[in-house]
């Protein structure tokens, strides 16, 4: 059966299953509550390696990628990192797919210069074992670790200014990028917001730029940055971008990937639960009691021993902006669902896993970052809850921090958020101390840790949908102080969740509830009626 897109449920129907962290719950929600489900995957490629061979040969507004080469020439190759896509593609990674025709051609054309950065920005660094199942056993073996290696935003001497834009952001990037004659860069775009001048200008970029637009002003002013036309910080990243390619040469190869999630062994949590068979309704509720009583450490576990067998959808490269355009009409075609009317009341479950925190546990500011972030801003159009409206998340909000991969964050929520919630102050007083933290900054540039800034942008990415919304409320909080420390609301459960939400709603608010993973967005527009309190399907 096919999956509906939106759906409008009633009492007869059967309990909604939603992710709190790495446990699945069920949710009984009200009759007349719209459940958006996310559209099924887009048929993939049939032949990837050819999609991939004529977008070089064929590019847009580009000289083909074998006319820009020549024997003796320097060029670097920078890759997407870790933070998508999520979870991990299964074998091969269309990175390692891209990354194999291209070094291919470069050997053809007497290229022996060749060096591969992955483009972490702030990021932490890759693990050996994460970069080989990115990129394969061929290519890690021959480049790895002189050749292959993660970019250093830290490094004094690895780092070079290009210039400023027209309104005052620095331009800082990776030296041997800038001191390159091409730059190949090789995209995986999982969302809208990734991709285009994103890719070079923040991937191989440092603090210096970042602080231009990771910033609670320019984080305010983004109505959806999940919609790059109305985002600030997409704004910036342009002006920025424009300037890095007019100093370097860069040509860009762009995927996108659909929404197909979960393998065989849960595909079923991909489809709605009035449309699974008797089979998956046991398999269902099997993985649920599993989950309960295993440990956490094992639970997540579960989830990440099966890659994601995601299909490329699109390939593009050549200039810019002109590929990134192609790719994002691709990205809404797989994840736009028509929304009509904003809701009063947003309902969510929050997943497992983050872009900053594969293969780590999802911290408390991560869970902020996804609530307030990611899943509020999955929409384009209007919000999907009016302004002043309240969102209700399902997570158990645990005090655990990875100390390897999150140290900068302990300090940051324990520390700092007691004192103050506010962005602005928190921008201004303390994110300066933080940027240049001695300890902070080796456990980055020699451990495995984020940039020492990196829990402010987690916060100020939470920054939008702080302003717009009037109230977060955590059901199924295993303590009650760190939803206080980011000015939560806690619920016991669903029912009285709801009922807490409707004392600043209005009589018979619109409850609008999200079910995902895998990612879907809503194409809000404004209201005309109404739906009715039944199990139409849209």
């Amino acid at each position: 059966m096919s999956h509906p897109c939106l759906v409008t449920i009633d009492s007869r129907s059967a309990p909604r299953t939603m992710f709190s962290g790495d446990q699945l719950v069920d949710v009984d929600l009200p009759t007349g509550t719209r459940v958006l489900y996310t559209k099924p995957p887009i048929k993939p490629l049939k032949d990837v390696d050819a999609a991939i061979r004529f977008a070089i040969n064929h590019p847009e507004n580009s000289e083909p990628l074998y006319a820009l080469l020549k024997p003796g020439m320097k060029v670097t190759i920078a890759i997407d990192d870790i933070s998508l896509p999520l979870p991990p593609m299964r074998r091969p990674d269309i990175r390692e797919r891209v990354l194999t025709i291209v070094l291919d051609l470069l050997t053809d054309h007497g290229v022996d210069d060749v060096e591969l950065i992955i483009a972490t920005s702030v990021h932490r660094r890759m693990k050996a074992f994460e970069v080989r199942h990115m990129v394969g056993d061929r290519i890690f073996d021959k480049y790895w670790p002189d050749k292959l290696y993660n970019h250093d935003a830290e490094d004094p001497e690895g780092m070079v200014y290009v210039g400023t834009t027209d309104v005052g952001e620095e331009v800082e990037l990776n030296r041997r990028a800038v001191e390159s004659d091409l730059v190949i860069y090789v995209n995986l775009n999982l969302v809208p917001m990734d991709g285009g001048h994103k890719s070079v200008s923040v991937g191989l970029c440092g603090y210096r730029s970042l602080r231009a637009h990771h910033n609670p002003k320019v984080m305010r002013n983004c109505h959806s940055y999940m919609n790059p036309e109305t985002s600030e910080l997409n704004t910036s990243v342009t002006r920025m971008g424009r300037l890095t390619n007019e100093k370097l040469k860069v040509f860009t190869i762009e995927t996108a990937i659909n929404n197909n999630m979960f393998d065989r062994p849960l595909s079923f949590l991909a489809k709605p639960e009035d449309d699974l068979s008797a089979t998956e309704r046991v398999a269902l509720r099997t993985l649920k009691a599993t989950l309960e009583r295993t440990p956490q450490p094992a639970r997540q576990a579960i989830f990440q021993r099966v890659p994601s067998p995601y299909g490329v959808i699109a390939v593009h490269a050549g200039e810019t902006e002109a590929v990134h355009a192609k790719i994002l009409a691709k990205n809404f075609e797989q994840y736009c669902v028509p929304v009509q009317g904003q809701a009063d009341i947003l309902v969510s479950g929050v997943p497992y896993i983050s872009p900053y925190n594969v293969n780590s546990f999802l911290n408390p500011l991560l869970v902020q970052c996804m609530a307030s972030g990611y899943l509020f801003n999955l929409y384009k159009g209007l919000p999907m809850v009016k302004k002043g409206g309240t969102m209700i998340i399902m997570h158990p909000c645990t005090d655990l921090f990875d100390n390897e991969h999150h140290a900068p964050y302990i300090e940051f929520v324990h520390r700092l958020l007691p004192i103050t919630r506010d962005a602005m102050q928190l921008h201004k007083e303390f994110e300066p101390q933080f940027a240049k933290n001695p300890a902070y900054i080796e456990m980055f540039r020699t451990g495995h840790a984020y940039h020492p800034t990196h829990p402010f942008f987690m916060w100020y990415w939470g920054e939008a949908g702080r302003q717009h919304l009037g109230r977060m409320i955590v059901v199924g909080a295993d303590n009650e102080y760190i939803p206080k420390l980011m000015g939560w609301e806690t619920a016991r459960t669903m029912d009285e969740a709801l009922r807490m939400a409707k004392t600043s709603a209005p009589p018979d608010p619109d409850i609008l509830a999200l079910h995902m993973p895998p990612i879907g967005m809503a194409e809000v527009t404004a209201p005309a009626g109404r739906p009715p309190a039944s199990s139409r399907r849209w």
